[in-house]
């Protein structure tokens, strides 16, 4: 059976197709990006602003399901709670590098070696020497923004891929949008939801995963294996089964959702 809750594929067509999605559950552990899907993407990653609602929000569903709300994000967990606070959530940080656990526990594979001083130096210098680009460090992940200078995406691309050859394995390079990373090989934002399924408050429940980007496929492939719902916020192809149109849409279908977990909390 298919959920009466319906959104448009495509928030500015008022005539846009519909797609049913999956049927709301009282034992769904839910993964939630940020950037694309819980806020719109900014020019600049300074100039997310969370509002007062979407804070309300995330923290009634993580009552209603019993904490089992999740954030899976490139971005820092300090980061990811300046902008939520006061909300205290699980949260995968830096595309899985960083985890801080559902019990408050952290865990941050941070590298100290040659290949990561390396490769900080010379992401800082080639934002220095071309106007428009942004270098973020975010402790672990690092970073190399172009949105604001949309013609050196080409640049970027080639100079992220040499370090992360140079540094022997130490990183692999993702591919975001307006966006390039290097991650420390082997973490990914599946890999974090895999884990968080194997503790409590997750363990035991049916994940959920909402993502826009090519680096959540990697969360898509997790949950769909483990028998659970990916979806795919906006354009683009995706092995997500659903898929909802934006921001927009997500928020009502979290609104929906908490609704349904009220009505069904007895």
């Amino acid at each position: 059976m298919t959920s009466a809750f319906r959104i448009p594929v495509h928030d500015a067509d008022a005539g846009g197709s519909e797609v049913p999605l999956p049927e709301f559950s009282r034992d769904w552990a839910l993964f939630l990006d940020v950037d694309g899907t819980l806020v719109e993407l900014a020019e600049h990653p300074r100039a997310v602003h969370v509002e007062p609602p979407l804070i309300q929000q995330l923290g009634r569903l993580q009552r209603l399901a019993g904490g089992a709300v999740a954030l899976v994000s490139g971005r820092s967990v300090i980061e990811l709670d300046r902008l939520f606070t006061p909300l205290h959530l699980a949260i995968a940080g830096q595309h899985g590098a960083e985890i801080r656990h559902a019990n408050g526990k952290t865990d941050l594979d941070r590298p100290r070696t040659a290949a990561a001083a390396a490769a900080r130096r010379a992401l800082a210098a080639l934002a220095e020497s071309q106007a428009g680009l942004y270098f973020e460090d975010k402790g672990v992940a690092l970073a190399v923004h172009y949105r604001r200078a949309p013609q050196l995406g080409p640049l970027v691309e080639r100079t992220l891929s040499e370090v992360a050859r140079q540094s022997r394995g130490e990183f692999v390079m993702q591919t975001g949008k307006m966006v390039r990373e290097l991650v420390p090989h082997g973490k990914s934002k599946g890999g974090a939801i895999a884990a968080f399924m194997r503790e409590p408050p997750f363990a035991g429940r049916l994940p959920v995963f909402l993502g826009d980007d090519v680096t959540d496929e990697g969360g898509f492939a997790v949950v769909s294996q483990l028998s659970g719902h990916a979806i795919k916020v906006g354009t683009g192809n995706s092995a997500a089964l659903y898929r909802v149109a934006g921001v927009r849409s997500v928020r009502r279908w979290l609104g929906a959702f908490a609704d349904w977990l009220e009505k069904h909390a007895h």
